[in-house]
């Protein structure tokens, strides 16, 4: 999303960007403390900071038909599952708030994203809840899948599931905030237009995998619903917040149905 305005590839005069990356949930609690101009956020986190953020129109990580998975080191069904520990990446995570739609109150211990799978591998957790490259290797590492998260969320709704988004700090001011969010929208278009210069670019964050499943993983996550929400996407997220107030887990003063997209014509 980011290769173009890191590289430089784009002209944005007046505008420079710093490129810092960190995992979701460590850029989730730097929200709270407004420490970007700019940030990936949890959907899950997004309205813990909204009174300091807007949510871009762009910027999407949806889930479409798939998402972040519930596995285990034997076989097991639902049932069994829930009654274990399950390590998790994080409570701010939307992986965490869609498990919780799913299996109610769970018993979860925060694990960095990329120990999970090799502790359940080592017995440490009986199951555990994958997101990123994991999602499309996990069967060649030996874990048996418990449940999609993606795939109970369309079933059960008919819509994208909501993971993450871009934000932009609101006292930046209305003009600034809605050309910055046309700056992030020009590199993801630039990225789907030029995709190998974006993709040798990402391979470094690609923690080892190979070339055809990182190709494959950043087209789950980088596509034309990341140019736009799209309205089924809006409704998603919008769904997927209301549910986590039915729930307790988003806070209930929160009217998700007026939620402000910047740069959305919908």
């Amino acid at each position: 999303m980011f290769h173009a305005l890191t590289s430089g590839s784009l002209e944005t005069p007046g505008r420079s960007y710093e490129h810092v990356l960190l995992d979701i949930e460590t850029l989730n609690r730097h929200a709270l403390e407004g420490r970007y101009e700019i940030s990936a956020v949890s959907i899950h986190s997004f309205p813990r900071i909204s009174d300091r953020y807007h949510l871009m129109n762009c910027g999407a990580s949806m889930g479409e038909g798939y998402g972040p998975i519930l596995i285990s080191k034997t076989v097991l069904n639902e049932d069994e599952a829930k009654r274990k520990k399950i390590a998790i990446p994080g409570l701010g995570t939307s992986a965490y708030l869609a498990l919780r739609l799913a299996w109610g109150d769970v018993r979860v211990k925060v694990v960095p994203f990329d120990e999970i799978l090799p502790r359940v591998l080592k017995g440490e957790y009986e199951v555990g809840l994958i997101i990123h490259e994991r999602q499309l290797t996990w069967a060649k590492d030996g874990v048996h899948l418990v449940l999609d998260l993606g795939v109970w969320w369309n079933e059960t709704t008919g819509l994208p599931l909501p993971l993450g988004g871009n934000v932009v700090r609101k006292d930046l001011g209305e003009e600034l905030c809605v050309q910055l969010t046309s700056d992030v929208r020009e590199s993801i278009m630039h990225s789907l237009e030029d995709p190998d210069a974006a993709l040798e670019f990402s391979k470094a964050w690609g923690r080892g995998i190979d070339d055809d499943t990182n190709r494959e993983f950043v087209g789950m996550y980088v596509n034309q619903r990341t140019i736009d929400y799209g309205a089924d996407g809006r409704e998603g997220i919008r769904l997927f917040l209301s549910e986590g107030q039915r729930i307790g887990l988003v806070r209930g003063d929160m009217d998700v149905e007026t939620l402000r997209f910047i740069g959305s014509k919908g």
